[in-house]
C-alpha cells in the first residue's frame, strides 16, 4: 500500500517545487507584503483626526471655527491660543474631526504649528480676500513656511485655501488668489534656493524644495492635493444672516 502511494507522493512534491508554485507564493507574498504597507498607511491616517485652521490674524479663522460649530455668529479677537472642538461633518453620520484654531500672529503661528501638524489629517488656510492684495507676500511667506514642513511633506495633509469676506464687494476671486499665490511661491522658492553656502559647500538652512525644479510652481506639483474655495464666514447679511460655508462643509465631508 505505502508502495503504492510513494511515485503519487514524489510527484507532488516535485509539483509543490515547480516554477508554478514558486510563482504562486511569491505572488501571494507581494500581496501580504501591500496589505501590510495599506494597512499601516491607513493606520497612521486614521490616528491624524485633526483639520487646522491656520491664517493670518484677522483672516476670519475664530469667526469660521465658531460658524462651523454652532452656525451663530459672534464676536471675536485675536487668539492668542489654540481653540479645538469636535466637529460632525455630516448629521446623518457619526464621522467627525476634530477643528483646532491656531493662533495667526507672527510670533505665534509656528510654535503652535509645530505642536499640532503630526496630527494634522487637514489642513484650512484661510485668507482674507479683502486685504488680500496688500498682505499676499506675508500671506505667501506663511504658506510656504507651512508647505516645506518635513513632516507636512511626509504626512501630505489634504490642504484648502479657504478665500473668505466674500461677501464684501471688493473681495478678491479665489482664481486670482490662486494665481497671485502661485506667483509669490514661486519667488520665495527662486529667493530661498539662492541661500548662502557653508565652507564645506553643503546648503545652510535651505529647506525642502518646493514644487518641480526647473518649472515655475503651481500648486498641482505638491504631494497633498490642494483645493480653493470662496467663502464668508459673516454671511451677505452680516450678523443676522446666514454663513457661505458652503463649499468648506463639503471639503470637510470629504476628508474626514
Amino acid at each position: 500500500m505505502a508502495g503504492g502511494l510513494e511515485p503519487h507522493l514524489e510527484a507532488l512534491r516535485r509539483e509543490l517545487h515547480g516554477p508554478a508554485v514558486l510563482s504562486v507564493l511569491i505572488a501571494l507574498i507581494a500581496v501580504a507584503i501591500t496589505f501590510l504597507i495599506w494597512r499601516f498607511v491607513q493606520g497612521r491616517r486614521s490616528s491624524r483626526k485633526a483639520v487646522l485652521l491656520l491664517g493670518l490674524c484677522d483672516a476670519g479663522k475664530t469667526l469660521l471655527f465658531a460658524r462651523l460649530l454652532s452656525g451663530r455668529y459672534r464676536d471675536t479677537q485675536t487668539s492668542i491660543t489654540d481653540s479645538s472642538a469636535v466637529y460632525r461633518v455630516s448629521r446623518d453620520k457619526s464621522t467627525n474631526v476634530t477643528l483646532i484654531d491656531l493662533p495667526g500672529h507672527e510670533s505665534l503661528r509656528l510654535q503652535f504649528l509645530e505642536r499640532f501638524k503630526a496630527a494634522a489629517r487637514a489642513i484650512v488656510f484661510v485668507v482674507d480676500s479683502v486685504a488680500f492684495q496688500r498682505e499676499v507676500k506675508d500671506v505667501a511667506e506663511f504658506l510656504y513656511q507651512v508647505l516645506v514642513d518635513s513632516t507636512v511633506l511626509r504626512n501630505a495633509p489634504a490642504l484648502l485655501i479657504a478665500c473668505n469676506k466674500q461677501d464684501v464687494t471688493m473681495a478678491k476671486s479665489a482664481k486670482l488668489i490662486q494665481q497671485q499665490l502661485e506667483k509669490e511661491l514661486n519667488t520665495l522658492r527662486v529667493t530661498r534656493s539662492a541661500a548662502p553656502t557653508s565652507l564645506d559647500g553643503s546648503a545652510t538652512g535651505v529647506p525642502a524644495q518646493l514644487g518641480k525644479k526647473g518649472k515655475d510652481f503651481d500648486f498641482s506639483q505638491l504631494p497633498m492635493k490642494v483645493e480653493f474655495v470662496e467663502c464668508s464666514a459673516r454671511g451677505s447679511k452680516g450678523e443676522e444672516g446666514e454663513a457661505d460655508l458652503e463649499g468648506l462643509e463639503k471639503w470637510l465631508v470629504k476628508v474626514a
